[in-house]
């Protein structure tokens, strides 16, 4: 397992990152988000809560250009699955659950990587069972290499995952131009014991000129309370 501390760290730009595991005791669900940008206009946001999840808004409305691709609903619980993603295909995946025309799968073969050309950023997606009978799955959506015409879709399904392990996947490798996309099966990474350090350190370890946002959730399996925890570098 890597330290994911120390991979953050060495990355000054992984953009948008999704973490999945279970905590050490086996007691909880683990979820993380986090969002980096570059320009202006991504940098000038902030996560906040919703009802049942959060959302990415403006920090500064007056300096807020082109919402589309930066604002949207990272997270949406449905009943007893929780839905995080770096787009609006978390509305998509929402929407398949509720009106039962599939599930995470079938919603996300409806989408596509994001119309940014010459990045063509992956949507990153992924969906935790919240139960006893934990499970969780990921998704990666990206062109093959910047080609515009072919779509690359991969699945990851997660089963009994062991206690105090989690999976790490990005939009990027690193920083470039064009960005690289993220290649591979998702980093296997340690879940630290304690929840608030998790967090914090999480949160320390993002590159501070490029960092944004962080969500990091604790969530109990059998009884569903979740401890959300926010930082936002604008407030």
């Amino acid at each position: 397992m890597e330290n994911i501390f120390e991979l953050l760290k060495q990355n000054t730009y992984p953009g948008r990152g999704i973490i999945l595991g279970k905590s050490v005791d086996g007691k909880k669900a683990v979820v993380a988000y986090f969002i980096m940008g570059r320009s202006e206009n991504s940098k000038n946001r902030i996560f906040a809560k919703t009802k049942n999840g959060i959302k990415t808004q403006a920090f500064d409305e007056s300096k807020l250009e082109d919402p589309s691709l930066i604002i949207y609903n990272p997270v949406i619980k449905y009943k007893n699955k929780l839905i995080v993603t770096n787009g609006d295909q978390t509305d998509t995946i929402y929407k398949f659950l509720k009106s039962k025309k599939g599930g995470f799968k079938e919603a996300l073969d409806t989408r596509t990587y994001e119309p940014d050309f010459p990045n063509c950023t992956p949507r990153i997606s992924g969906i935790v069972k919240i139960d006893e009978d934990f499970s969780y799955t990921l998704s990666i959506l990206k062109s093959d290499e910047g080609d515009k015409d072919s779509v690359l879709r991969f699945l990851f399904d997660y089963e009994n995952p062991r206690a105090g392990q989690g999976e790490f996947i990005s939009t990027y490798v690193c920083d470039g131009n064009p960005l690289p996309s993220f290649v591979g099966e998702p980093i296997k990474i340690k879940i630290s014991e304690d929840e608030k350090a998790f967090a914090e350190n999480l949160w320390e370890s993002l590159n501070p000129d490029n960092k944004v946002s962080l969500y990091v959730n604790f969530i109990d399996l059998k009884t569903g309370k979740e401890d959300v925890k926010i930082f936002n570098k604008n407030q």
